[in-house]
């Protein structure tokens, strides 16, 4: 829901204009920015508490900083507006008020806006929780504390909680008695939206696109809930973990952001967040699963802004890229991309699609899920539930025309029976399959019941790859091996080789690596590899064939990189698996 005001405030320029009129010193700007961080609570919030600088004072920085009003004294309602899905426990801890129900915000794209006072109005979490339950977007206005808790007072009932003589949330963690695993749909919900809870959250979401994340774990424990992030294709503990009076509150604002349903912890769901980090949108895509100790949760991230859809980047030399084009080039027939799960089979569709996507060609792709959306190319998303499957939409794909046909992946035989009819009747078709290397997608399509004469007569060529981690370049080191081990490793040097290893340093987390390229090799299918099929002949053969027309394999590939210094042998040798 949109947010009238900058989505984010730089804290510097809020500083500098308090330190310029010296309002606050340096000193003092210090301390409390050691104690916020301590306290876990805004700078802003700090400062004013401990005295350093008065509550008029920030609130007339903070309306020159982002361009806001001020509260005026008669704006404050004299009934309480009835706001659904807001607790007044949520309000207190993240000292807000709406001021009335909705008010014209002065734009027609902006609709009715509600006015928001806040007595930190570049507080984004609170602001986005409001137009989230409201269903409004939001007009920052801000306030004095004071005067906010003196309205807040007034206007909202005091929570049980109150009555005992305890805040309505727990100064440690934000939530109190709410979501202490309760299955109490409201508490939940309360819990969710409290400003910690989202800000917590964000903040994940947040470290997993700095950091090069491509998906973020949060796995559930008696003690809490771990949260590990997978970077370059390897897991990594994020520190330290959320504590378990947080776990469900956190899974269930991730759950409501994937517009789930909070109150069903019993069967696994899939859905989708748009978030914006660092003021770029960003795609997550979410899964549950139910488990002993509640729900875990995998958020996939599907940042476009880093991923960069052309061959070169992905680690395609011009040696692949030869091979590449005139399988890209031909007017119809399959090209197939092998390999196993996270193996970036998807990213290199993608690349060949962008290549493809030209104004004399139209593109349709069916996808489970659509992870990144392409201009100019129609993109279709798998529903079981109402009988879309693979099958079903590439037969539907026939009526409208299209040159490309993109098939998220030949999981079984029907779909490998329309793909085969669509490449037959004159189109270019892209999937992918799970196979070790590129002879035994063959094997496999045979294992499905594709005829023999089919494959041979419509799959143009087999792509196979993997992803390694490139090392990190602030690091990386060379290093002498004799000719003996080279030998071993298969490097055609004819002598001793020089190759090299990442030390680590604060670059690359101290891991030595940093990114992931693409090894790969590509299997055309030539009259003398077609002759093989149709005689069924084993991968081995069909391997050294290839090998011997000229076929790079994918462990040459990796120890050409590993040579120049991109990656590691190591990194080749599991990618590979031979060790």
């Amino acid at each position: 829901m949109t947010v009238t005001a900058p989505s984010r405030i730089l804290e510097n320029e809020l500083f500098s204009s308090l330190l310029a009129s010296g309002q606050l010193s340096a000193d003092a700007l210090v301390r409390a920015r050691r104690l916020a961080a301590e306290a876990g609570e805004p700078v802003p919030a700090t400062l004013t508490r401990l005295g350093f600088v008065s509550e008029q004072d920030m609130a007339d920085a903070f309306a020159q900083a982002l361009g806001l009003a001020l509260v005026d004294a008669t704006a404050w309602p004299r009934d309480t507006i009835p706001l659904p899905g807001l607790s007044a426990a949520f309000l207190r801890n993240a000292r807000v008020l709406p001021l009335a129900a909705a008010t014209n915000a002065g734009d027609s794209s902006e609709g009715l806006a509600v006015p928001l006072a806040m007595a930190d109005p570049s507080d984004d979490a609170a602001a986005e929780a409001v137009a989230f339950f409201t269903g409004r977007p939001v007009r920052r206005l801000v306030a004095l504390a004071t005067d906010l808790d003196a309205a807040l007072d007034r206007l909202l009932p005091a929570t049980t909680a109150d009555a005992n003589g305890r805040d309505a949330l727990d100064e440690e963690d934000g939530l109190g008695a709410a979501g202490l695993g309760s299955t109490d749909l409201d508490r939940l919900r309360e819990a969710a939206s409290n400003a910690p809870v989202i800000r917590l959250v964000n903040s994940l979401l947040g470290r997993a696109v700095d950091e090069r994340g491509s998906d973020l774990h949060l796995e559930p424990s008696a003690d809490g809930l771990t949260v590990r992030l997978r970077i370059d294709g390897r897991l990594c503990a994020i520190d330290p973990p959320v504590s378990a009076r947080l776990r469900d509150a956190v899974v269930s604002r991730v759950k409501l952001m994937a517009g789930l349903d909070i109150a069903e912890r019993r069967l696994p769901q899939d859905g989708r967040i748009a978030h914006a980090v660092r003021g770029q949108e960003v795609d997550f895509r979410v899964a549950t699963a139910p488990t002993a100790h509640g729900e875990s949760v995998v958020v996939r991230v599907l940042d476009r802004a880093q991923v960069r859809l052309d061959f070169a980047a992905l680690g395609f030399d011009e040696v692949a890229m030869a091979t590449l084009r005139p399988q890209l080039a031909a007017p119809n027939g399959m090209l197939l991309v092998t390999g196993p799960t996270g193996s970036g089979k998807t990213t290199t569709l993608y690349a060949a699609l962008a290549v493809l996507n030209t104004p004399d060609r139209k593109l349709m792709t069916i996808e489970d899920p659509v992870e990144y959306q392409l201009a100019g190319v129609q993109q279709v998303q798998v529903q079981p539930g109402i009988g879309l499957n693979f099958a079903r939409a590439l037969r539907s794909f026939l009526r409208h025309n299209p040159n490309v046909v993109m098939v998220g992946e030949i999981r079984d035989l029907e779909t490998a029976q329309v793909a085969v009819q669509v490449a037959l009747t004159g189109h270019l078709v892209l999937s992918t399959l799970h196979t070790n290397d590129a002879a035994t997608g063959v094997t496999r399509l045979l294992d499905m019941g594709v005829e023999d004469y089919l494959i041979a007569s419509t799959c143009n060529a087999i792509l196979a790859q993997r992803l390694v981690r490139t090392l990190c370049p602030d690091c990386r080191q060379p290093y002498d091996i004799t000719a003996e081990h080279a030998a071993r490793l298969g490097l055609r040097t004819n002598g001793p080789a020089t190759l090299y290893r990442g030390a680590g340093c604060v670059a690359c987390g101290g891991s030595g690596y940093r990114g992931r390229s693409t090894i790969l090799e590509i299997l055309p299918l030539t009259d003398t590899i077609r002759e093989l099929v149709l005689r069924r002949a084993p991968a081995a053969e069909v391997v050294g064939v290839a090998v011997e027309e000229g076929m790079r394999t994918m462990h040459a590939h990796g120890m050409q990189k590993a040579l120049a210094g991109i990656t590691t042998v190591e990194e080749v040798l599991v990618a590979t698996r031979m060790t």
